[in-house]
């Protein structure tokens, strides 16, 4: 049986990430494949009414944020979700939890290293499937090594990181939203898709935009880590949500005003940056080109603070006994736990040599609503000082969640299903480790 409370004498990480670290390490986190990629899936699916469901996804992601603020808040350790769902709900949905996010996370990381590799591929003008595999595989261990070097130096590369990303898209948006003022609506209309589906593919849109706001959780993922974690988390969560909510909208009114929601759907299935490919087309190559290197340096975004993530819920679960004790092992100074940090990058390594990461969004949408259904339903049983926010919200968030998770493609939410009884079966009948 498997030990349901953290043993005290596990050493604690150091608190390095005041306000502005933790603003600009969920920002990390959210501004990258999400903006670059997510827009233009979506938009494939329900045409110009994408930019609605941004908004619908952005309201259901401010209700688990919330959620992750106050639990983060109240229990400010590494973990996020996996260790709520032990603490306060039951250790079967704590460890569903963990294991959901090491399964979709380990491949969105593997992901974001080969997007990097092709985009890299792509502004030099070539094509090469096993260059991109190999590039994927060469940033994914130097990004580990970086995380290795500890928190104070993963910060600052991402703080210039997400600099980089957000003048970018700043200039994105300049640029785009110029042409679609000039021809206002025009590719706008029809608004919802032709055909009985429209409804579900909206539904399937809003779930797969949702997948762009989760990397706020990171913030509470690293909740050991935050200073005076009470304040900090809940203002650092609201600040990254609400900013990438506004930057989505202009990004999504922008491109498809200029460009046009099929257009924008087809470039994405293309294996280049749409924003990129929108701009050119516009006539803009030396902003294409910038915005080319923004969505470089979003993938190494996503990758480091994935790492982090992944590197931080796999300590929890070696603390708990879910995974190997080594990986609870943290170094002298505090600031990382090496045996995890090696073991995440040698599994999103080894991901990323396997080439092409099949439905790695859609997979990404459906566990991490299962992921903040659990979170939401932990918040719902914090009493007296710990709850900030009306239960009301929870419980919205809750059901949000599990509604849009079934929207998905039908063959990835049965696959997702299937882990989770995988994962459940190995952690009832497995000895502990």
């Amino acid at each position: 049986m498997k030990q349901t409370e953290t043993k005290p004498a596990h050493a604690q990480l150091n608190r390095h990430l005041g306000l502005w670290g933790a603003v600009m390490m969920g920002l990390g986190a959210m501004v990258g494949t999400g903006v670059f990629v997510s827009i233009g899936v979506a938009a494939g699916i329900a045409g110009a009414s994408v930019v609605l469901a941004i908004l619908v996804a952005a309201g259901v992601a401010v209700c688990n944020a919330l959620s992750s603020a106050q639990l983060a808040a109240a229990h400010p350790v590494s973990g996020g979700t996996y260790e709520y769902g032990y603490k306060y709900l039951h250790p079967t949905l704590g460890f569903t939890a963990g294991w959901m996010f090491l399964c979709a996370k380990s491949a969105s990381a593997a992901t974001a290293a080969l997007g990097f590799g092709g985009y890299l591929l792509h502004v030099l003008g070539r094509s090469s499937p096993a260059a991109v595999t190999w590039l994927g595989a060469i940033i994914s261990i130097l990004i580990t090594l970086l995380v290795l070097s500890g928190l104070k130096r993963s910060n600052l590369a991402n703080i210039l990181i997400v600099a980089t990303t957000l003048i970018a898209l700043i200039i994105f948006v300049g640029f785009a939203g110029a042409a679609a003022i000039r021809q206002p609506g025009n590719h706008l209309v029809p608004f919802f898709p032709e055909g009985e589906s429209s409804v579900g593919a909206f539904l399937q849109a809003c779930a797969l935009m949702f997948v762009a706001y989760t990397g706020y959780g990171r913030i509470a993922t690293m909740g050991e880590e935050v200073q005076n974690p009470q304040k900090n988390i809940p203002r650092a969560i609201i600040a990254v949500t609400s900013v990438s909510a506004v930057l989505y909208m202009a990004v999504g009114l922008a491109a498809i005003g200029a460009f046009g929601a099929v257009q924008l759907g087809e470039a994405t299935r293309a294996q280049a940056a749409p924003l990129e490919i929108v701009l050119r087309t516009l006539g803009h190559p030396v902003a294409a080109t910038i915005v080319a290197l923004g969505a470089m340096t979003a993938m190494l975004g996503v990758l480091l603070n994935l790492i982090l993530g992944l590197s931080r819920v796999a300590l929890a679960m070696g603390r708990r006994g879910d995974l190997p004790s080594a990986f609870s092992k943290i170094d002298r100074k505090g600031s990382t736990p090496t045996i995890a940090v090696i073991g995440v990058g040698c599994l999103v390594t080894g991901l990323a040599v396997l080439g092409d990461v099949k439905l790695t969004w859609s997979f990404s949408a459906f566990t991490v609503l299962v992921y903040y259904a659990i979170t939401n339903l932990a918040a719902l049983r914090l009493q007296g000082a710990q709850r900030l926010y009306p239960r009301w919200i929870s419980m919205l968030g809750i059901a949000a969640c599990l509604f849009l998770a079934f929207w998905v493609d039908p063959g990835v939410w049965m696959t997702g299903l299937g882990l989770i009884a995988a994962g459940l079966l190995w952690h009832r009948f497995s000895p502990s480790v």
